[in-house]
């Protein structure tokens, strides 16, 4: 199955919204693939790739740790092939995890300040970021992206979206 199709149904609103998003927004020359997973094993994948059980079975025995090579080393290899193809002005957009160093040390170490991530990312939990991205897919409208190098990435956490609810005439949260 395509490993996007999987990894929405693992993770749910939370990938949806990254996929959505990412397929909405991201833009690369002609026949070059513009959206790319993080794995385990299998370094930066198109979401379109299909992939095997036995792909899943080797995923799932490897954990996300910059300090392990075989989650670092397919990651970092793939990274220094998309930098290195890209021109220096090109922005690299991670809708990943920001909070944690899993994604980020190996990514800023070979991208550095052209690593990019929503900054309306801070603060929030996946479903809020999955919801977030749903939304601007729907609207048309892309988040703000700000350099992960030099950003605060962790913060107070924003308000909460309000729907109307007709049915009592209020707005709730």
């Amino acid at each position: 199955m395509p490993l996007g199709e999987l990894f929405a149904f693992v993770s749910g609103l939370y990938f949806r919204g990254k996929l959505a998003y990412a397929r909405a927004f991201a833009q690369a020359p002609p026949d070059t693939p513009a959206v790319f997973v993080i794995t385990t094993s299998h370094g930066l994948v198109p979401p379109e790739r299909v992939i095997t059980r036995s792909d899943v079975e080797r995923m799932t025995l490897v954990p996300i740790d910059p300090a392990d090579g075989r989650y670092r080393d397919p990651l970092r290899r793939d990274i220094r092939t998309i930098a290195a193809f890209n021109k220096q002005d090109c922005e690299i957009v991670l809708l990943g995890s920001i909070a944690t160093p899993k994604y980020v040390e190996p990514l800023l170490e070979d991208l550095g300040e052209r690593l990019l991530f929503p900054s309306e990312f801070v603060g929030r939990g996946d479903m809020s970021r999955g919801g977030l991205m749903l939304r601007c897919v729907k609207s048309g409208k892309q988040l703000t992206y700000i350099s992960v190098a030099t950003a605060v990435r962790h913060g107070a956490r924003p308000p909460s979206f309000r729907h109307n609810d007709p049915a009592k005439g209020l707005n709730r949260v």
